[in-house]
Formats: C-alpha cells, structure tokens, sequence
C-alpha cells in the first residue's frame, strides 16, 4: 500500500442508541466499550502505521473538539488537521470538505472515510481488504466495503454486489444499494449470498470523488469548497466557515453519491466488523459467563440467563431474569428487554419532550483542561468533583453569585486569588468569595483532583466572567 493513503476520520455521531451512557454530550465514540481504549482511539490506532498511511484528518463537531485532541494525545496520534463542523451536515458535505483539503495536499491523495465509533477485531484482515480497496481506487472506482452477513439483520443497508471488478482481483462491482429491509426480505439476502452489509467505510481518491460530487451534488462542492476557502485556524482546529457551509444539503454520502455513482465498487470484508449501534451488538461481542450474560462494572447477577448488565455508578443487582439489559450510570438506570434495544431512541424522544438533561448531558463535564462531575445538588450550595489534567489550566474568571471552597485531594494547585498566587498540596483548601478573580492551574506532572463546594444565590455555570484563556475560550 501507498502511504498517500489518507484516514478520514468522522467523529459527528450522538451515539444516543447507547443511552445512558452516550450523550449527546459525551457520545459513544468517546467511550471505552470494547477495550480500554474509546472506539475513536481503536479507529485512530488501527491507521496509525507510518509506512502505510499518512497522519489522519479528523472531523468533528466544535462541541467535541479537546475531546477529540485529548484522545489522540492520550494515544500518541497527531492529526493532520482536526477540522471542526460548525452546523451539522451529514457525511457527504464532511466529506466534501475533507476531500477539498486532501486534494490540495496531494493531487493524488486517497481517502479511507472511517466511522470513528466502530469496531473492527480483525486489524490484519481490514489491512489487507484496505490495499485490494486502494487498488481500486486508485483505478478511478469508489469502494465501499460489504460485510458479509451473518443474520437477517433489519438494522443494517445492504449493498449487492455484482461481476468482479476488471483487474482488481477481490473487488466487485456494484450493483445496488439496498435501505434497511424488513425480516423476510432479510431472510432472502442471507440466503442469496450476493449481498453484503454497508459497513460505511470507504475508499476512494479524493479528486474522483470531488469530480462525482460535481456532477451529482454541485451545491454540496460549492458550498464545501467555500467553507474551507474560509476556514480559519483556532489553535489545533481548523473551523469551517459557517456561513457557506450551513447552505449545504444535509445528505450522506450514500445519497449524494455512491448510489448514483457508476464507478462504486465493493470489497468484501471479512474483519470481525461491528457498528457498535446498540447494547444488544455490545450483548453479542462482549465475553459471556455459563449462563450467555455480559456483566461489566459492580454488578451481581444471580439466576439470570442471556442478559447485559453494565453499570458505572451503584452496585446493580439482578435475580430471575432472562433476555434483559440493565444499564446503570450515576444519573440514570435503563432497564429493556435484550431484543428491543434498537428502540432507546423513543426514550431519548420522551425525555426530550419533558426537556430532562438527561437526554444530552453527561453527568461528568469534560473541559479542554480536564472535567468536572456534580457530587451533590443542594438548595443553595452544590458539590463537585473537579479534575485538571496535568499542565492544564481553567480560565481567569470571577463569579458574581457564588462563593467556592476548593480542597486538594491528591495532587498539586496552583492557585490565583486576586493579586497573589500561591501553592496547595493535598488535603490544603482555600476560599474564593464572590467577585473574586481567580484561576485554578495544574503545573505537576500527574492529574490534580480536588473537591469544589460552591455556595450563593445563583450556581449556573453561565456565572462567569472570563479575563483569560489559554483555549480561547474568551
């Protein structure tokens, strides 16, 4: 393979088929579900070689933008640019302006357009289908890669797959995409053997894909084209222009492009591929114990068959059930049956409509220095657990409405009061009164953890006044 092999990497998902633990907030991609790693960090990782692809262009929603970073920090992976969305557009403008930009890196630039929230066990076999895939595209196709079937999947698309692709010896030519089918019409594609599940992965080089959207969605180029044009530069993101970019269609690539395409092709791929899209996928590829169930975090499950139970908060126990999934976070418990797991969206819906943040946010807010997680909410006072990373630093600020009281649990605080500054280590604590212009820096090497109790008449979090910000955040 040729190292003009350039990684796509799409991180817009919500991830909300996986609530309580996704959010809006803090999505699935951002979550360690199948290792200790999140699965933007497995994806990341799995495109990481040197010799085989250049550095990776990410693109993601502004809201999400120091997670992003600090996960490939984590990792020791450094983008080539981390473009940020302003307003989100599905996939094929992403993908648009991503190809605006590879195209004028490397006229012959190839693109491997990656979900940031799949799972692949097989790394060695994804390689290998990527070189039959660049193969191709370096021959003029659009590749996409087909998952062979393994049940009458209705959550899926299906692509079906036609003669073999002249010269490129495991790749095919497309014959149709197919939207997702009900059980019977399922049933049919598995038995027929011809087709394939739309992984939506692909390969293609970026100046052929710009000449297709041309021909089949001009005003998604135009407006690609203008919002990098105008992009801007924000410490390590590169901000698409809003005003160009918000008059793009919303449509995905499959849409815009590849079902109207006559250069699609398809790689089969056998490559232990799993969109992660519900807890039911997650039952399925998880280890299981005697009785088929996956227990994960402090649970105790006794008399209980074929089941998931997962918590990150409280001890969750379960008796006497079968065919269930169980999901505990600090803030929310969702109890379904196994098989109905694709239906959390009418939960999302639901609190929605009665306007619960549980619906978006994430009980621990992440900060580009770190995150902070409400302890306790009280009448007049709130408790919070606050974690800077090392070197990280918030904001000079003041509240107009609220007192703190910070306690150093573990770790060293450099703390800025008004005129002085000054150093606590563990168990040291200071008083910030309103009005107070104050700001909280980590200079030590490990991550500093301290306890915030904040007392006043007003605690929202828009009581701030920034004066400073490495983050740009003023």
């Amino acid at each position: 393979m040729a190292a003009n092999i350039y990684p796509v990497i799409l991180s817009g998902g919500s991830g909300t088929r996986l609530w309580p633990q996704s959010r809006t907030s803090y999505p699935k991609q951002f979550l360690p579900l199948v290792s200790d790693q999140s699965l933007l960090q497995e994806t990341a990782r799995r495109v990481s070689d040197s010799a085989t692809f250049a550095p990776p262009l990410m693109v993601c929603n502004e809201e999400h933008r120091f997670l992003v970073a600090e996960q490939l920090r984590e990792i020791g992976v450094q983008p080539s640019h981390i473009v940020l969305e302003p307003i989100a557009r599905n996939t094929a403008p992403a993908v648009a302006a991503a190809a605006c930009l590879l195209a004028a890196i490397d006229p012959d630039a190839l693109m491997l357009v990656l979900p940031s929230d799949h799972m692949i066990e097989d790394a060695a076999a994804f390689h290998r289908a990527v070189k039959t895939a660049a193969d191709a595209a370096a021959d003029g196709a659009l590749v996409t890669f087909g998952i062979k079937p393994t049940r009458p999947e209705t959550g899926y698309g299906y692509i079906s797959a036609g003669a073999p692709l002249d010269a490129i010896e495991g790749c095919l030519k497309v014959d149709s995409f197919v939207e997702k089918p009900d059980l019977s019409t399922a049933e049919g594609y598995l038995k027929d053997g011809t087709y394939f599940w739309n992984s939506g992965m692909f390969l293609f080089a970026a100046s052929t894909f710009l000449a297709e959207c041309e021909a089949f969605e001009p005003d998604i180029l135009k407006g690609a084209k203008a919002a990098v044009a105008g992009a801007e530069t924000d410490l390590d993101f590169l901000r698409l222009a809003i005003d160009p970019f918000k008059t793009v269609p919303s449509k995905s690539i499959d849409y815009a492009v590849m079902e109207r395409t006559t250069r699609a092709a398809i790689v089969p791929a056998d490559i232990g591929w799993n969109d992660v899209g519900s807890w039911a996928s997650l039952w399925e590829i998880g280890d299981k114990d005697a009785d088929g169930n996956v227990i994960k975090g402090d649970s105790l499950a006794i008399d209980t068959k074929n089941s998931f139970i997962s918590t990150d908060g409280p001890l969750v126990t379960v008796l006497g059930v079968e065919d269930l999934t169980v999901v505990a976070t600090m803030d929310a418990v969702l109890v379904l049956p196994l098989s109905r797991t694709q239906d959390v969206k009418t939960i999302i819906d639901k609190l929605k409509a009665e306007k619960r943040d549980e619906s978006s946010l994430h009980p621990r807010v992440y900060r580009p220095w770190g995150f902070y997680q409400t302890v306790h909410d009280g009448d007049r006072f709130q408790v919070k657990r606050i974690t800077v990373n090392a070197g990280g630093s918030l904001s000079l600020q003041r509240h107009h409405h609220r007192a703190e009281h910070w306690v150093v649990v573990n770790g060293v605080a450099e703390v800025s009061k008004d005129d002085e500054t000054f150093i606590l280590h563990e168990n040291e604590s200071v008083y910030l009164p309103p009005l107070c212009i104050h700001r909280l820096v980590n200079p030590g090497k490990v991550p500093l953890n301290l306890i915030e109790v904040q007392s006043g008449s007003y605690l929202g979090e828009d009581d701030i006044e920034r004066y400073e910000d490495i983050y740009g955040r003023n």
